[in-house]
């Protein structure tokens, strides 16, 4: 582990000098749209940009998932390393995608989550190349679909579920935050609570009962609720949106939630009892109101004393990061879920992450890449075979 230590500060200005290639990525991939399952545009130049690269194989797998193989020199003795960001983003289609390119930052909506993870992902070969790195197994570059949101992590799923054989270990790329080492996954269920009025029998018009505030009693029950410190368990109200006129009720609303906790006991211990309030006031105030799951995650971990986690902690260090450790619903519950040792990443610094106007800063990305590439060479060396 020493001697890939000793090479990493050297990588930064090396990476640096092939910035172009990197930057030109990022940008062809990020001003393509996204949205999540219509990420057939986005897969074609993704493919496009591996291929440019030079990578020793491209295709769509299926699932239409595309994939990139580097050949490592163990000729399959060794299972592959993956590296992986998801393909989609929070940003319609209908927003504009041009990317605004200044001399320290890149700007437009999705740079940060997950254009410039792609982007970093169809440049590796070259920068592999540049560096002259050779490894013993595959490195599998792979962009999943399907992934944020109502997506449910479909893509890297199907990826995992049906690849042909075994998988060494893989590091998920997320464009923000640099310094950001996830290595463990919180068990979740993210829901939608809506409220209809529209159809509610027994009510004159203008006594009708206000959607809103119908959600407003679900959210009072759910704050009320008793949640224990041991299990850590919580319960995040995200969003609430309803109404079309200021002076009108309003017929419709929609709230949504997410339950967290490390217990999947306790998870689905808490779900039940927000069905059991959303039932009871549906039926108290002869409303339509209706709890819909999104998506589920079980709890799953690897320990801080893994050697992954530790030799990716050296390498951060060792490259002057402080890493920042939190919970990750990403790609990387589902191998954590599966067995496979994996960490999750940031590529950089920047601001504005789900908004148009999101912007990356530069100079941080190269040793962004570096980390990337130290953790890969600590796989390669074995810290995943025990």
């Amino acid at each position: 582990m020493d001697q890939i230590l000793e090479k990493l500060p050297g990588f930064v200005e090396k990476i640096k000098e092939i910035q172009e290639v990197i930057i030109s990525n990022i940008v062809l991939i990020g001003q393509v749209p996204a949205p999540t399952h219509y990420e057939d545009a986005r897969i074609e130049i993704f493919l496009e940009r591996l291929s440019d690269a030079q990578a020793d194989y491209c295709a769509t797998a299926d699932f239409n998932i595309p994939t990139g193989v580097i050949r490592g020199s163990s000729d399959g003795f060794r299972p592959p390393i993956f590296v992986v960001a998801h393909l989609d983003t929070f940003m319609n289609a209908d927003i504009d995608h041009n990317y605004i390119i200044q001399k320290n930052t890149i700007i437009g909506p999705g740079i940060l989550d997950n254009s410039l993870s792609l982007g970093v992902l169809a440049s590796l070969p070259v920068i592999f190349r540049h560096l002259d790195l050779k490894f013993e197994s595959d490195i599998v570059l792979a962009g999943v679909p399907q992934s944020i949101g109502k997506g449910n992590l479909q893509g890297i799923k199907h990826l995992i579920d049906t690849w042909d054989g075994p998988i060494r270990g893989a590091v998920i790329v997320e464009g923000e935050q640099l310094g950001r080492l996830n290595y463990y996954s919180e068990g979740i269920i993210r829901g939608e609570i809506t409220c209809n009025v529209t159809a509610t029998d027994g009510w004159e018009h203008r006594y009708k009962p206000n959607a809103i505030l119908i959600l407003n009693k679900v959210i009072d029950e759910i704050l009320s609720m008793e949640l224990p410190q041991r299990p850590l368990s919580r319960i995040i109200i995200g969003k609430i949106n309803g109404g079309f006129k200021h002076g009108v009720i309003a017929y419709d609303a929609r709230l949504g939630f997410e339950i967290q906790s490390d217990s999947e006991e306790m998870v689905n211990r808490m779900h039940d009892e927000i069905k059991d309030i959303v039932n009871g006031i549906g039926h108290e105030n002869h409303v339509s109101l209706k709890l819909h799951i999104i998506s589920n995650r079980v709890p799953a971990k690897l320990r801080y004393r893994h050697p992954l986690v530790k030799s990716t902690v050296a390498v951060m260090e060792t490259l002057g990061l402080q890493p920042t450790t939190d919970s990750s619903e990403s790609e990387l519950s589902i191998f954590l879920a599966r067995n496979i040792p994996a960490v999750t990443l940031g590529v950089t610094e920047g601001k504005n992450v789900h908004r148009d106007n999101a912007s990356m800063k530069i100079k941080p990305m190269f040793t962004g890449i570096a980390q990337i590439i130290g953790v890969l060479m600590a796989i390669d060396s074995g810290v995943c075979d025990e």
